[in-house]
């Protein structure tokens, strides 16, 4: 199947703005044949905190609802981050919308960056389970941003779920853009899996992201790569033979040691 990644900055604060946006990558995207897209973290608001407690808003109608009806229109599939209000809990979500529509999946962040200035854990409540999804013959995994520093999320989805593709979804800063680079091809190799890595470009209030988005197949191999400062789209084919491949040549988890896993 073809998957695309969509590279793009947002308007803080803006959900109408943004959602034109997610319009025109996903028509660009569907023009190329594109089976489904992935966009970066939070970008129906943007990221920021104080922004973010003032617009999430809960997905029985604005955002959710226009990815739903874009989806709908163009017969793709959407995974994106977006802030979640449930009652009074906001959750930095994950939401995946099938080409007919449906909502059919959606992940909540379990690693919130807990680190100042940004202190997510002021704004956010965490999830509590990992989530995937089957679609198109692959079975995808989602994470957020953060949670690509713990692998035992990734290898828990890999081998507990079945997962053959990681979804990332990033709002991942300058500062450490050779961090994100290198963990994500780490994912990639540890787990003989793909990653799809789906980060923002542009500034929200004094962060500005480093973009670098990726696609890496089961071999750690970039097949598709984005600019550091500039919107893009991005495509590749996944193959589940090409996954199969990899993991019958190197049986990696069936080597591993659980009895000396603590």
């Amino acid at each position: 199947m073809k998957i695309a990644l969509a590279q793009i900055s947002c308007s803080l604060g803006d959900p109408d703005a943004n959602l034109l946006k997610v319009r025109d990558f996903c028509a660009r995207a569907k023009d190329t044949d594109a089976d489904l897209i992935v966009f970066p973290e939070a970008i129906d608001t943007g990221y920021s905190m104080p922004v973010i407690q003032a617009h999430a808003a809960s997905w029985d109608s604005g955002f959710v609802s226009g990815l739903q009806e874009i989806a709908r229109q163009l017969s793709i599939a959407i995974v994106s981050g977006v802030s979640e209000r449930d009652n009074t809990s906001i959750y930095n979500s994950q939401i995946f919308v099938d080409p007919e529509g449906n909502i059919t999946a959606k992940y909540r962040k379990t690693h919130l960056y807990a680190v100042a200035p940004v202190e997510e854990q002021k704004c956010f409540a965490p999830g509590e389970t990992f989530a995937s999804v089957a679609h198109g013959g692959l079975r995808f995994g989602f994470s957020i941003c953060y949670d690509l520093r713990f692998p035992e999320m990734y290898r828990e989805l890999a081998t507990k779920q079945n997962v053959d593709v990681f979804i990332i979804s990033s709002a991942w800063p300058f500062p450490r853009v050779e961090h994100f680079r290198t963990l994500a091809l780490a994912r990639a190799i540890e787990n003989q899996s793909y990653v799809i890595a789906s980060n923002r470009v542009g500034k929200d209030d004094d962060l500005w992201f480093c973009g670098s988005s990726a696609i890496i197949d089961p071999r750690g191999v970039v097949i598709a790569a984005a600019s550091a400062d500039r919107e893009e789209l991005i495509q590749a084919d996944l193959s589940a033979e090409l996954v199969t491949s990899v993991r019958s040549r190197v049986a990696a988890f069936a080597h591993r040691r659980q009895d000396l896993y603590k």
